[in-house]
């Protein structure tokens, strides 16, 4: 596959320091695609999981230093933090590495359309009021796409085709789940509304979808976890969302050198808290 140039790329909820995250199907997406400017929707780095124990491989690493490397070669970075990494919220109207960090944004797409550019955690009640609850949330969800790359691997080998997701199969077939995802969503596009923007683009509830919703122009990125999308902006302000596993691409096609000097290759970390222990 060719090189394809965009005007931007939204990428949210990559969750590095994870095990689910798909930091191989990410750097063949990034391989394949460049871009003027890039806009990171918060959840990057788990920062929630990184508490419970450490993990660290190096295709997290490689990540990390791709997006410097592009920052510093006139790419615009845009950071705007999410829950899980929500400590760099403290930041927000700095630049770190050529990467500008943002509690929230408006982004001007080609076509002169306005969107509020926000991770979108604060429309979530149960995050924002009932932390432990949204942690256990978190655990039972990472556990479903964990069992969920055992069905992958299964389906390759019985030649099945397409990606097929056990956690957004039950986002699906849930009805609160469902009604969580409507309400969010609801509420995301109201604040554009109010605001006199003509979308929203976020991220948080790992459900990737461009519509209509009164008006407003909802987006939302998806994840790097399971559903593995993102969002691309032509230059003629046209958004599309891309669903990088359906396309079947081998991680290593494409391969480029990505060396950072300010952040040395390292084996992959991993530690592991003693059993009992409680969450940071």
């Amino acid at each position: 596959m060719t090189v394809q140039t965009v005007r931007s790329i939204f990428l949210s909820d990559i969750h590095l320091g994870t095990r689910a995250c798909q930091a191989d199907q990410l750097l063949s997406f990034l391989r394949h695609h460049q871009a003027e400017q890039i806009y990171l929707v918060g959840d990057i780095v788990d920062f929630w999981s990184l508490s419970r124990g450490i993990y660290w491989p190096e295709l997290h690493n490689t990540f990390v230093q791709k997006i410097l490397k592009r920052a510093r070669h006139d790419v615009r970075v845009v950071f705007v933090p999410g829950n899980h990494d929500e400590a760099l919220r403290e930041y927000a109207g700095t630049d770190f590495g050529d990467i500008h960090v943002m509690r929230e944004t408006t982004h001007v797409a080609a076509d002169g359309r306005r969107y509020l550019v926000m991770h979108g955690d604060e429309f979530d009640q149960i995050t924002r009021y009932h932390r432990w609850l949204a942690v256990a949330g978190d655990m039972g969800y990472n556990f479903l796409v964990r069992v969920n790359v055992l069905l992958s691997w299964c389906r390759r080998k019985l030649r099945k085709p397409g990606y097929w997701s056990l956690a957004g199969y039950a986002k699906q077939r849930i009805k609160g789940a469902l009604e969580f995802i409507y309400g969010f969503e609801e509420a995301v596009a109201h604040q554009a509304r109010i605001r006199q923007l003509d979308g929203v683009i976020c991220g948080h509830i790992h459900s990737a979808v461009i519509k209509d919703i009164d008006g407003v122009t909802y987006i939302n990125c998806g994840d790097w976890v399971d559903s593995c999308t993102a969002i691309v902006e032509h230059f003629d302000g046209r958004m599309e969302l891309v669903y990088w596993n359906d396309l079947d691409i081998d991680p290593a096609i494409g391969a480029e050198p990505e060396v950072d000097s300010a952040i040395p290759h390292s084996p992959p970390i991993e530690h592991r808290e003693p059993a009992g222990a409680l969450p940071a």
